[in-house]
């Protein structure tokens, strides 16, 4: 009986076992090491073009050309800015330069931006002046938002605006109160479609925050408007002022808060003479 290989024995499963891939795994080393120096590499070649851009003087600033500005001087935005001139563009601190200009009166926003090799380009979006407030013994140019631009003065002759009174609180300081500048910012934006109403006013009062007063040019009466719907209520008032004046010649006080329904009030010396007689 010819002798045979023994039987394999199952319980043995060496032939099954895979190899490890640590030869795969040594083959990925050399190739992580490259990549990580090229990108050392890189980093070290665009740290190096940098520095170059930063030391060209061909990107030297040399002029800064400013636009959207009126109020707002060319010499006041080359004086905040001055330090810009003579700076490298690509070290330049723009975001530092619009804080800047921020900072100016009459600037409600700006942009700086770099035009290359050499300039500049700013443009100003100037705040709107709709009112002069009156605060202490002076006069200031207020902005759509009740709050104060800049003291009116000779430079400001052209403003034809109505005064606003009541805006401060009475104390040491003359400061602008932000609910009654709230309140004066609201009566703006109502009259703001009807700039013919807005020509006829000549003061508005925001002491009393539930009852705002106006006083017409060329006239003398008190007009109590409330603390809404101050568009409607002046038309209506104006719209009867005539015919008051018919049935009361001297008036002191309209109140025009109660619909349909007008309140008046006629001046002391009136009263007065009506008791008399």
């Amino acid at each position: 009986m010819p002798i045979g290989a023994p039987p394999a024995d199952k319980r043995f499963r060496r032939a099954q076992v895979r190899p490890a891939r640590r030869a795969r795994t040594r083959r990925r080393l050399p190739r992580l090491a490259l990549i990580a120096t090229l990108v050392v590499v890189a980093i070290s070649v665009s740290a190096a073009a940098v520095g170059q851009l930063a030391s060209a003087s061909s990107l030297t600033i040399r002029r800064i050309e400013v636009s959207g500005n009126r109020r707002v001087s060319r010499g006041e935005v080359d004086a905040v800015l001055a330090d810009l001139v003579g700076h490298n563009m690509v070290t330049a601190n723009i975001a530092q330069a619009r804080r800047k200009l921020l900072a100016l009166p009459w600037v409600a926003d700006a942009e700086v931006r770099r035009l290359f090799p050499s300039a500049l380009a700013v443009t100003i979006v100037e705040l709107r002046a709709v009112a002069l407030g009156r605060i202490g013994d002076r006069l200031q140019l207020i902005d759509p938002t009740g709050i104060g631009i800049e003291d009116f003065g000779p430079q400001y002759a052209e403003f034809d605006l109505p005064i606003i009174n009541g805006l401060t609180t009475a104390g040491g300081k003359l400061l602008i109160e932000e609910t009654r500048a709230r309140l004066a910012a609201r009566v703006m934006a109502s009259l703001a479609p009807r700039p013919d109403l807005i020509e006829l006013v000549s003061e508005i009062d925001v002491s009393d925050p539930r009852n705002v007063t106006m006083l017409l040019k060329d006239d003398t009466v008190i007009v109590g408007v409330g603390n809404e719907r101050f568009l409607e209520r002046l038309q209506f008032y104006v719209d009867l002022a005539a015919e008051l004046r018919t049935r009361v010649p001297d008036i002191d006080y309209v109140d025009v808060r109660y619909g349909g329904r007008v309140f008046v009030r006629p001046h002391a010396s009136e009263r007065t003479g009506n008791r008399k007689g």
